[in-house]
């Protein structure tokens, strides 16, 4: 049997925080280095559906369809502008999903059951979360094994981890007990200002070895890319914040190595019968 794809949550309850760059990024990185990849955009802003070459004003089906009409996920992939990444595209019909889905049977594993569709047609699904802790992220959390959260380098960094953390431990006592942190990114960073490094010391702290080693900078190619329809590797790759995503794939990928399928295997058969 074909292994499964590792699932993968991005996810933060504050905006502003390099999740959607990172979601990107990660997935189109992967990709260019040959690891067929699947980046699901749950943000009903479609950003990372603009973010990796699609006109969200042309998209006739997203997520949204998958979730609620039970529409085929095979017929709402589009190709993305990055060779070996695929996408499942959201626009403003996601805004009332949650609405939607509260009378709903089994709604916090909506998504988990999309996914089952497509699980062994990848080696990764990458799935960007809305900035909030609403039926969507519950969603995105229960269908994934791990999730990666983005932190800014800011002196609130940590107010919110607490809330984040409490609702990943009730998603994984209720719901999903294979979820875990993959890890924690540092996000635009300035090291000249002492707080950064600060900031970065108070996370270690508290996280240990779950912080990645790399630090995402503030870098203006990076903001400008997603305005141009592509990732920064397409967009700039010979930028900073293009070689500092590329080490992070690197470290992504050195941790995922001994990654097994078997736990994934039997909860995918689990789904699908």
């Amino acid at each position: 049997m074909a292994q499964a794809a590792k699932i993968i949550s991005v996810c933060n309850q504050k905006g502003g925080v390099g999740k959607t760059s990172t979601a990107v990024s990660l997935a189109s990185c992967l990709a260019l280095e040959g690891h067929s990849s699947l980046l699901i955009d749950l943000d009903p802003q479609g950003n990372a559906t603009t973010g990796v070459g699609i006109d969200k004003k042309t998209v006739q089906k997203s997520i949204y369809h998958a979730l609620i009409e039970d529409v085929k996920l095979s017929d709402i992939l589009r190709a993305s502008c990055v060779e070996k990444l695929s996408a499942v595209p959201a626009n403003e019909h996601l805004s009332g999903l949650e609405v939607e889905l509260v009378s709903v049977l089994g709604r916090e594993s909506k998504l988990k059951k999309v996914l089952a569709q497509v699980v062994y047609s990848y080696e990764f699904i990458f799935i960007d979360c809305p900035p909030s802790f609403g039926l969507l992220t519950i969603n995105a959390l229960t269908a994934s094994h791990s999730v990666i959260i983005p932190i800014q380098c800011e002196y609130y960094a940590l107010e919110g981890l607490g809330q984040l953390t409490k609702t990943l431990h009730l998603v994984r006592d209720n719901l999903n007990e294979l979820l875990e942190i993959e890890g924690i990114l540092m996000t635009m960073a300035d090291f000249r200002t002492n707080l950064t490094q600060g900031v970065i010391n108070e996370v270690k702290k508290h996280f240990g070895n779950k912080v990645y080693q790399t630090v995402i900078p503030r870098n203006i190619r990076l903001s400008e890319a997603p305005g141009f329809g592509k990732p920064i590797f397409l967009y700039d790759k010979d930028s900073e914040g293009a070689r500092k995503y590329k080490e992070f794939t690197a470290e992504f990928l050195s941790q995922n190595q001994e990654f097994t399928k078997k736990e994934i295997l039997n909860d995918t058969v689990s789904i699908s019968n």
